[in-house]
């Protein structure tokens, strides 16, 4: 994978691994919302870091918030 995509990749990876926690949302609910919310903005802060190197549809999927698209996209097309 294209190295300036990793930190991106990772925090993808993250977010969808908050959102699969079902233990943790069920346990405390506000501590998940919050971890979230951090990861949503850890994405957005690299998104603005990397925005000029995007390719078009990478871009569309980040700006609308469709990660796990974002995700697919860069692990199938950004290395190759």
């Amino acid at each position: 994978m294209d190295n300036e995509f990793n930190k991106l990749a990772k925090l993808l990876r993250t977010r969808l691994k908050i959102i699969a926690d079902h233990e943790f949302r069920e346990k405390d609910p506000d501590s998940h919302l919050e971890a979230l919310k951090e990861i949503s903005m850890a994405i957005e802060n690299e998104y603005n870091v990397l925005e000029k190197s995007l390719e078009p549809r990478l871009k569309h999927y980040l700006s609308n918030m469709s990660y796990e698209k974002a995700l697919n996209h860069i692990e199938n097309n950004i290395n190759n």
